[in-house]
Order: structure tokens, then sequence, then C-alpha cells
């Protein structure tokens, strides 16, 4: 869970790069308070790559001045390709009997060190831009409604955000989900 010294720079760059294409996402953020930070937190740097390797096109969205910490989100326009057709959690793994996907949304986000978005995360990053136009992301659920067999997505459609519920246990080629990781 180590990047080399190669895989770190060639990192920084492609973020500091979008990052400076991005403006509007991070607006009284410096790049170079961002790269201090990620610099001293390799583990999360690590996190950070897993996001990009996915297809996830990470990038800073806000700092939270109560906790002294970097926003990082998945800002590609769609779901990111590298984590779609996954069912929400283990639990709905499990419990698919044939045709099972690869993975599940929970299991690989834990496994790349981040966090889904829930609901409130999400509404806010399509205020930055209109994100999943033709792809959907599975979404951080309340346990009530998973306790119930479902789970949460959202999607940007008609000119508004959507939120929808599925049972946990579907999958589709259009749905994934977007990672979350403060530093």
């Amino acid at each position: 869970m180590k990047l080399t010294e190669n895989e770190r720079e060639k990192l920084l760059k492609t973020l500091h790069e979008r990052f400076d294409k991005n403006l509007h996402r991070h607006t009284d953020i410096q790049w170079i308070d961002v790269e201090k930070r990620l610099r001293s937190q390799t583990d999360k740097l690590w996190s950070v790559n897993e996001m990009e390797l996915s297809g996830g096109e990470p990038d800073i969205i806000a700092y939270d001045k109560n906790t002294d910490e970097y926003i990082i989100c998945d800002c590609s326009k769609e779901s990111p390709s590298g984590r779609r057709s996954v069912c929400y959690d283990y639990e709905a793994l499990e419990s698919r009997k044939e045709h099972k996907p690869k993975d599940s949304a929970m299991n690989m986000a834990a496994t790349m060190g981040v966090e889904l978005l829930d609901e409130e995360q999400y509404g806010f990053l399509q205020t930055l831009e209109h994100f999943d136009t033709k792809t959907s992301s599975w979404l951080k659920t309340e346990s009530g409604v998973r306790e119930n067999g479902g789970a949460v997505f959202g999607d940007y459609r008609y000119g508004r955000v959507f939120y929808y519920h599925n049972g946990a246990e579907s999958y589709y080629a259009a749905r994934g989900f977007r990672g979350i990781l403060r530093v």
C-alpha cells in the first residue's frame, strides 16, 4: 500500500494538472497546501492513486475548516469505469445465488481506503457540475433502508439530481460508485 517515488510524482503531477483545469471545484484552495498534505499522508495518497487507477479522476472539492481537512472526491463525468457492475455490499453479494457480480461497492471502497458518498455529499458534488448524466452511483445507505434489503443510488437527469432505491443485490453495467476521502 505504498507508492514508489516515480508513481507518487506521476500521480501528484496528474492531480496538479486536474486541479488547475478545474478551479471552479475548489475556490480559495491553493495547490501547494494540498500537495504538502498529500505528501505527508502516504496512506491517503495510495488511496487517491486507487481512485485514479479505477477511473475516478479524483480532485479536491472542498476544505473543512472544522477538521482542517481537504476533501477529495471522484470527479469523472460518469461513474468510474473501473468500479461498475457491482452490487451494494457483501451481504448483497452473498445473497445472490447465480450471476454474482465481481464485487460490491462497499468492499471495493474499503479496499481502496475511501468511503461512498452519502446523499448530502452527492448533492454538493452536483452543485459543482453535472455528474452521472448517463450512469448512476451507489450512495452510502442508511441502516433502515439497508435492513429492508434496499440501497440508494443517485444520478443527474432532466436538469436535477435524483435519488432512487434498488435491491442492494442488483448491479448494472452503468452503475458504480464514487469515493470520497479526507486528507
